[in-house]
C-alpha cells in the first residue's frame, strides 16, 4: 500500500525532459534515459536473465538486509530470486546506457544478487573496473557461474560494512546500491562511500521506496550538502556531486 500511494504522488510530480532545464540533466535525459535504439548487448541482457529464470536449483540463503517483500524462506530457487529480487529486463538496459553514456571506469555495486545489473553493467563499459559486493556465498557463486569474462569483475562476499572498509580504491565514478534496504544501512554505506565520490560520481540508490523508512533515507540524501542534482525516477534515486550544477531535485518519468 505504502507503494502504491507513492507511485501516485509521484506521477502528479513528476515531468520528461520538458520540466528540465539542467542542461546536464536534459542531456542526459533525452540522450540515455529515453534513447529507444535497440542495442545488440540487450540480446546479452536477456539471455542472463532468461538462463536464471529458468534455473530451478534451491539456494540456501543468508539475508543480510532488509530481507525479500515476496519470500523469508531461508531456502529459495534460483527462478524465483531472479523473478522477484533481480534487475528487471528493463532497469538492467538503462543501467546498461547509464554506465556507457556517463563512460564510468571505476564501478562499485552493493548487492550483486545473481549478477543481474552487474553484467549490464560490466556489458556497457567492458573495459571498466567492476567491483561487486554480495553479502549471501551460495547467491555469490552462482552470479560468478553466469558472469562470463569476469576479468574486470571482482565478487566480493560478506558484510557490506567490513568490505567496504577494505576497499584499496580512491574513487568511484558510479555506485549502485542495491543491497541492505534500511534507511540506517543506506545512511551508513552512502556516508562510507562518500568520500570516493568526485565531480562527476553518480550514485544510484536502487528501491528508494521500499518502505518509509527508505523513502526517508532517500530525503535525507538529497539534502546533504555535498549532493547537488538528484534525479527521483521512482524505482532508482541518482546523486549527483557537480559543483558546476544549481542544487535541484528532478522527478522524471522513465
Amino acid at each position: 500500500m505504502y507503494q502504491q500511494k507513492q507511485y501516485i504522488k509521484f506521477l502528479l510530480k513528476s515531468t520528461n525532459q520538458h520540466g528540465v532545464h539542467s542542461p546536464f540533466v536534459y542531456n542526459l535525459v533525452t540522450k540515455c534515459f529515453y534513447d529507444s535504439k535497440t542495442y545488440p548487448e540487450y540480446q546479452e541482457l536477456k539471455a542472463y536473465r532468461n538462463q536464471l529464470l529458468t534455473n530451478k536449483q534451491v539456494l540456501n540463503i543468508t539475508d543480510l538486509g532488509a530481507g525479500s517483500k515476496v519470500s523469508n524462506h531461508t531456502t529459495r530457487p534460483i527462478s524465483s530470486i531472479a523473478k522477484h529480487s533481480g534487475t528487471s529486463f528493463k532497469r538492467a538496459k538503462l543501467l546498461f546506457r547509464l554506465v556507457r553514456y556517463l563512460q564510468c571506469e571505476q564501478l562499485l555495486e552493493l548487492g550483486t544478487s545473481l549478477g543481474i545489473a552487474t553484467q549490464a553493467l560490466h556489458v556497457g563499459q567492458p573495459k571498466a573496473s567492476l567491483t561487486s559486493i554480495e553479502g549471501c556465498q551460495a547467491i555469490s557463486d552462482t552470479a560468478k557461474t553466469y558472469l562470463k569474462n569476469t576479468e574486470n569483475i571482482k565478487l566480493l562476499v560478506g558484510d557490506f560494512d567490513t568490505q567496504l572498509t577494505a576497499l584499496k580504491q580512491t574513487h568511484f565514478d558510479l555506485v549502485f546500491f542495491d543491497g541492505n534496504h534500511s534507511k540506517e544501512a543506506t545512511l551508513r554505506y552512502f556516508k562510507t562511500l562518500l568520500p570516493k565520490a568526485h565531480n562527476d560520481s553518480v550514485f544510484i540508490f536502487d528501491d528508494i521506496y521500499w518502505s518509509k523508512d527508505m523513502t526517508e533515507a532517500w530525503e535525507h540524501i538529497k539534502k546533504h550538502p555535498q549532493v547537488t542534482a538528484t534525479i527521483d525516477t521512482f524505482f532508482w534515486g541518482l546523486v549527483f556531486f557537480r559543483k558546476e550544477q544549481a542544487k535541484e531535485d528532478f522527478v522524471i518519468r522513465h
